[in-house]
């Protein structure tokens, strides 16, 4: 069996899953070794504002934002993330005839890492310390696992929150997760599918596509980023500096997103 191809979906508005599900049905159809890493937000921003327990997010002193999580969020955020989202992924697929495994990062401690002891976020112009916050990141992905499974003839469908080092769970950024993972199967291929086409040099003028970053101007790239494409785009920058063939930002809301990513469709990271 080939390398992996690691494919990222988010959890925007307006992204076409039944698109992404055929598309990666008929890579797993021709042998392909697929693994579907998802993320949730809008979902769990409106199951949030449901259970009125609105969102909040907060934006780092670097300029990234991320979701405040506190306990009753991470509870929230996991059964979107572990529930809804990821067992309407995996009926998808196996619907398509693809064998899918839905799993989290606290599955089998596929994702490990250290939970943050304390986020330093920007509000309204103070600088302030969040002590309570269950985030963190990836360091650690349990390869052998997802291996296992697609030797056996699964196709892992992946979601965050990971485990800390103190067996808790925390949530972690879905594509830097994706890049953790591409990099520990060594895959040949990481593809961040979101509701833009790619990088754009004049967000949200989607005729401004970014075809190619060079990793060794990375910066720049960062520069032109905005809001959550910043995450994107470090993320893959991690990915190419830690051995990924190549990493595609593209558009999921096309047909074949996954086929047209990897023929150039979007940004190229490399």
């Amino acid at each position: 069996m080939g390398q992996a191809i690691v494919v990222k979906v988010g959890g925007s508005a307006g992204i076409d899953y039944d698109a992404v599900c055929a598309d990666v049905a008929g890579l797993v159809a021709e042998g392909r070794r697929v693994v579907l890493v998802h993320g949730g937000s809008a979902e769990t921003n409106r199951v949030a504002e449901a259970l009125g327990h609105p969102p909040q997010f907060v934006t780092s002193e670097s300029g990234f934002q991320s979701r405040r999580t506190d306990r009753q969020t991470m509870e929230i955020f996991t059964m979107v993330y572990c529930g809804k989202m990821n067992k309407m992924i995996v009926g998808k697929l196996q619907a398509l005839g693809v064998n899918a495994i839905g799993l989290s990062g606290l599955d089998g401690r596929l994702l490990r890492g250290p939970r943050k002891k304390a986020i330093r976020a920007v509000i309204d112009g103070k600088r302030i310390s969040i002590r309570d916050d269950l985030s963190g990141k990836v360091e650690k992905v349990n390869s052998d696992l997802l291996t296992l499974l697609m030797d056996a003839g699964y196709t892992p469908v992946m979601s965050p929150p990971a485990l800390s080092y103190e067996n808790e769970a925390i949530n972690v950024d879905g594509d830097r997760a994706a890049a953790a993972i591409a990099q520990a199967l060594a895959a040949e291929a990481l593809v961040l599918l979101s509701n833009v086409p790619g990088l754009l040099r004049d967000f949200p003028d989607e005729s401004s596509l970014v075809p190619r970053v060079d990793v060794a101007r990375a910066e720049e790239a960062m520069a032109l980023a905005q809001g959550r494409m910043k995450v994107k785009v470090l993320g893959a920058v991690e990915a190419v500096q830690a051995g990924v063939g190549r990493v595609v930002l593209a558009d999921a809301r096309v047909e074949q997103p996954v086929r047209k990513a990897l023929a150039g469709h979007g940004t190229t990271v490399q």
